[in-house]
């Protein structure tokens, strides 16, 4: 869906997008993650052709790009840098216009698609009220909707929830998690760890331009060899552990042990009461921080 190789741009001295290669497959929900100033919307723009690359490639959908852009980005919807809109005209005026170039979805369909689109993004209920008047969150559900106008099978999208409350990013999450059940690939620029952790099933995390972890989420929170207790006699259970135990904060307890179900039955044996315990694995916060420079963000 998305394939860059060598990807750079330079503006002046700084390097803002160093060599990178993104692989972005069909049905994923890819997390392009990095700080603020890494180099993430450089990139997500020449992706899509509005700015030239100083050196490397990009294929989107099979095409390479610009030169294919007005095969393939028909079949695209985009949210880069905030939302575009005309300030004086309604969410439902905004998104006539946006349509009024055509699209393969029609126009005979326009309506109805703007209907649907305003639904999903919980924006119906806003009548003639002016754009002017929406807070960023609105706006950015706004942006989100003209993204979906054409029903695209890719979505590239730059920190869509950016300015929503911790109600709209559910909602937002939910609605594209949907969309990608019913067949779209996501591609999705955020600076939100937990976001991407609670979303993607692929994840690339840009740091200073340079591309540094790509890879499935499930094995970048690979098990980490230590088990998570929760007992109320943490002394007993280390009498027990004997020297097993890495860390103890109150009745959790950190230990050294990939068997879960053994580790459990050597405590509940020895009549530890063990009110929870699960295998620990790692975060992506642990991925990010070990893969990336240290060095103030930018």
């Amino acid at each position: 869906m998305i394939r860059t190789a060598g990807l750079t741009k330079r503006f002046g001295e700084v390097l803002a997008v160093d060599s990178i290669d993104l692989d972005v497959r069909p049905g994923d929900v890819y997390g392009f993650l990095g700080a603020n100033g890494s180099g993430k919307t450089t990139s997500v723009r020449m992706i899509l052709g509005l700015v030239l690359p100083t050196s490397g490639t990009v294929e989107l959908l099979g095409q390479p790009m610009p030169r294919g852009g007005h095969r393939v980005l028909p079949r695209v919807g985009t949210l880069v840098e905030g939302a575009a809109a005309y300030g004086h005209l309604s969410a439902r005026a905004n998104l006539n216009l946006h349509d009024a170039s055509g699209g393969p979805a029609g126009r005979s369909t326009r309506r109805r698609r703007i209907d649907d689109v305003l639904e999903q993004v919980g924006l119906a209920g806003t009548g003639r009220r002016p754009v002017k008047a929406f807070s960023l969150g609105m706006r950015q559900r706004l942006g989100l909707a003209a993204a979906l106008m054409s029903q695209p099978e890719l979505l590239v999208l730059d920190e869509p929830t950016n300015g929503l409350d911790p109600q709209g990013i559910r909602e937002i999450r939910e609605l594209l998690l949907r969309l990608n059940d019913n067949g779209a690939t996501i591609f999705l620029s955020s600076h939100l760890l937990t976001e991407v952790e609670q979303m993607c099933t692929r994840v690339g995390v840009l740091d200073r331009g340079r591309l540094v972890v790509q890879d499935e989420l499930a094995n970048l929170q690979a098990l980490t060899g230590r088990s998570v207790v929760h007992t109320s006699e943490p002394a007993a259970a280390l009498a027990v552990l004997d020297g097993r135990v890495e860390k103890r904060d109150g009745e959790r307890l950190v230990v050294r042990a990939d068997d879960p179900a053994a580790l459990n039955a050597l405590l509940v044996g020895r009549g530890v009461p063990v009110h929870e315990l699960v295998a620990e694995r790692r975060t992506l916060e642990q991925v990010v921080l070990e893969r990336s420079e240290p060095g103030p963000v930018g």
